[in-house]
């Protein structure tokens, strides 16, 4: 009775076993061994093992005492795998041998299986990749799963970053598609977004994606238009170094956590929602610009102009009348019909002066009486306007110091200093480095139209123990500088990226302002001149070893004044 028990408790199990004593004859084989084996259970029972069971071991194992696991084993066209153990009596003597076997051929067939559909879908990967055009997937909630090379370029933000994240992450203005397309499950063709921190400007075609009937997402393809429009833009008149615009940041695009920045931008959001006159005070590069975008975007003027004028950029006579405004006569060369002023034309929004502190004695007089009574009187002029404008003030150099030496007037140093907001040069806090060299990583790849997406932990670390005269803008040049010296397939700033480019504060000339930029500019006029002599001139050829489009090349060409392609050969 209980070795029928036994028997069939055997005979339930999934894998095969034999056993066989010490003359090397089957004593026992259950029945999913002869499934597996394809043998009579009548004759192999009793049988000698190796003229039963092809490539038997059973009796290698009773001869050794030694156990053999888990060994591959191949049939006909089966594979198993197999495990066999000595069976040893009270007296330590080996007197019968089992194996216990198990049919892999399905589970091989479906590793080869995986194999082949890895090795598929790494070949589409590549395909995707090699696509001019960002692509983005999201699956059935809207969440990204897959972006391509291209994608990390346009939008400036790494895989790493977006997979993973709902579909709104990479939108800077306007509504995700992804959602919509999950939402209605209808294709959407040549909607105007702007995408990642730059702002990029990109015309996105979003379809869904159907498995046999069933809704598993959605594929975007985005198309950069931004710099056809740039380019078209900048036809526009340049030269008064003036700009009408609409604030393009806010809060969010302000980086740094740290207790001296979060301050600064506290104090901002709170003004933003008076109508009081603001003054940024700030080192070089710090970002006060940045700061009174935001806070016209954060107040209910947002809809309206946003004016930035540099006070140091023209001189007295043309800074006065382009304020202002002048009527037709008022001076040689005054246009037929006169002109508006900017006051005039930022009246129900916003004009941000920048480096106020260079405005001449008589612009500062006419401009304190605009503070005072909310009117101007054009140049030459004898009508008054009455206006309602915003202003946010800023300087680099103390208004107080100017003041007690008659260079500034005290009464207009009141009038713009009703709410003060110091924002903090970078040595002050260099624990937002990191954060901003990655936000500005993210903007220069869009510029660039590199994908590096990662800084290496030992260039963060170098760049927390650098002064940063320069600020801001002084850390956009070397990471700019350090990206236009990459290679092509580099994704990583390392230290030998930036080796020459940061030097330390006591062996480094302290550079005048505004010379970072030009450096920069300088840098990547020499970069595109030596492509271009050694591509003889060939525009196609050079944008693909720069890595950019060739449409980036030929407005880089005109920026920088290069004319003579096939200058010094």
């Amino acid at each position: 009775m209980e070795r029928e028990l036994f028997e069939r408790i055997l005979n339930s199990l999934i894998e095969g076993i034999i056993v066989v004593d010490s003359d090397e004859t089957i004593a026992f084989i259950n029945d999913e061994a002869l499934e597996i084996l394809g043998v009579n259970g009548e004759e192999a029972t009793g049988a000698p093992v190796r003229e039963t069971i092809p490539n038997t071991r059973l009796h290698i194992v009773l001869k050794s005492g030694e156990p053999e696991l888990n060994r591959i084993q191949y049939l006909k066209e089966k594979t198993i795998v197999t495990s066999r153990f000595p069976i040893v009596n009270s007296q330590g003597e080996v007197h019968a041998a089992m194996a216990v076997f198990r049919d892999i051929t399905n589970v091989e067939k479906m590793a080869e299986e995986v194999i082949n559909h890895k090795e598929m879908e790494g070949l589409l990967t590549s395909i995707i990749d090699a696509t001019y055009d960002a692509i983005s997937v999201a699956d059935e909630k809207g969440k990204i799963v897959l972006v391509n090379r291209a994608y990390t370029r346009i939008t400036g933000m790494s895989p790493d970053f977006v997979i993973g994240k709902m579909a709104t992450v990479d939108i800077a203005e306007g509504s995700s598609l992804h959602l919509e397309v999950v939402r209605t499950r209808k294709p959407i063709y040549n909607a105007r977004l702007k995408v990642g921190p730059n702002r990029k400007e990109v015309l996105v075609n979003v379809t869904p994606l159907f498995v046999k009937g069933e809704f598993k997402g959605s594929v975007g393809v985005v198309h950069d238009i931004s710099e056809i429009e740039r380019l078209a833009r900048e036809l526009e008149d340049t030269k008064r170094l003036l700009r009408y615009m609409k604030a393009k940041y806010t809060f969010d695009d302000i980086a740094g956590s740290s207790k001296l920045m979060q301050v600064a931008i506290d104090q901002a959001r709170k003004v933003s929602k008076t109508r009081a006159t603001v003054l940024l005070n700030g080192q070089s590069g710090t970002g006060k610009e940045l700061f009174a975008h935001a806070i016209h975007n954060s107040s209910d003027r947002r809809e309206e102009s946003f004016i930035s004028v540099n006070c140091a950029a023209l001189p007295e006579n043309l800074l006065e009348s382009e304020l202002f405004g002048y009527v037709e006569g008022a001076f040689t060369g005054a246009r037929r019909g006169g002109k508006k002023g900017l006051l005039q034309e930022a009246n129900g929004g916003t004009v941000f002066l920048d480096e106020v502190a260079k405005m001449s004695l008589p612009v500062q007089s006419k401009f304190l009486k605009f503070l005072q009574d909310r009117e101007i009187k054009p140049v030459g002029g004898n009508q008054t306007y009455k206006l309602d404008v915003r202003v946010i003030a800023a300087t680099n150099v103390s208004l107080e110091k100017l003041v007690a030496s008659g260079e500034f007037l005290p009464d207009l140093y009141y009038r713009l200093n009703v709410v003060p907001i110091v924002i903090p040069p970078l040595k002050e806090r260099p624990e937002d480095i990191p954060e901003i060299a990655r936000v500005v990583m993210m903007r220069l790849n869009q510029e660039y139209g590199r994908m590096v997406t990662e800084i290496d932990p030992a260039v963060l670390r170098m760049f927390e123990k650098h002064d940063w005269p320069g600020n801001v803008r002084e850390l956009e040049n070397v990471i700019g500088r350090a990206m236009i010296s990459m290679e092509l397939e580099e994704k990583t700033i390392l230290l030998s990226h930036i080796k020459g480019i940061l030097e330390k504060p006591d062996k480094r000339e302290r550079l005048p302002e505004g010379s970072l930029s030009v450096l920069l500019d300088d840098y990547e006029k020499e970069i595109i001149k030596e492509s271009l002599r050694r591509n003889d001139g060939n525009k196609t050829k050079t944008s693909n070893e720069l890595g950019i489009s060739i449409r980036s090349l030929y407005y880089k060409l005109e920026k920088h004044g290069i004319t003579d392609t096939h200058q010094n050969r």
